[in-house]
């Protein structure tokens, strides 16, 4: 485990999880809204960091700079993901970079959505994403321009979050959309989560 510090002009700190093997990909996970306690150790953010190391999949947690109303925060995820592919910190001397997935939750997921449509994470797994944050930070309209595999869980339950309209967009479109029994918060769904994002970044970014 390494704290990061993401370079980027905010005070944005992480920690690096590394599987004890040769790193094959890493994923960068973005937490639930920062103002409403959500942070690197988000119960959901941790379990799949810990499935992701047994797929020999590195993963960086990581928090937001001062809060910024949703604009700076995408900003985090944009440097997050830049700094993942940054294939000298894993020693890889093929001179390619590691494919870089992105996994977010609630605000998190919309953010992983519009960043990884801005810098071109390799996948995108959302964990129950609200459409939009503001006019101009449409997660939804974020799909449109998203070339890569993306996945998108949601509560059957959730009624915290505007989720339908991204669900309804990702079906649209063909993406993987995983249906899960519970409200917003998922409760006991730690496990059913991380074995099925760590899955899909399986699939996506190793095969």
């Amino acid at each position: 485990m390494t704290d990061v510090l993401v370079p980027g002009g905010r005070d944005v700190r992480g920690t690096l999880e590394e599987p004890t093997g040769e790193t094959e990909a890493i994923v960068v996970a973005c937490p639930p809204h920062p103002r409403h306690g959500g942070s690197c150790t988000d119960s959901r953010l941790v379990a799949v960091a810990e499935a992701l190391l047994e797929s020999e999949i590195a993963c960086l947690r990581f928090d937001y700079g001062p809060w910024d109303d949703g604009y700076g925060e995408r900003e985090d995820v944009r440097n997050a993901i830049r700094w993942a592919r940054n294939a000298d910190r894993f020693d890889r001397t093929d001179g390619e970079g590691l494919p870089v997935g992105v996994f977010g939750y609630s605000f998190g997921a919309s953010q992983a959505l519009l960043a990884a449509a801005d810098v071109g994470a390799d996948a995108v797994s959302a964990l129950a994403p609200t459409a939009r944050l503001a006019d101009d930070l449409d997660a939804r309209a974020s799909l449109g321009r998203l070339d890569r595999p993306v996945q998108i869980l949601y509560g059957e339950r959730d009624s915290t979050v505007d989720w339908e309209p991204v669900v309804e967009r990702a079906a649209e479109r063909g993406d993987e959309v995983v249906p899960l029994a519970g409200d917003h918060f998922f409760v006991g769904k730690n496990a059913t989560i991380a074995e099925t994002v760590d899955d899909f970044f399986e699939r996506t970014l190793l095969e």
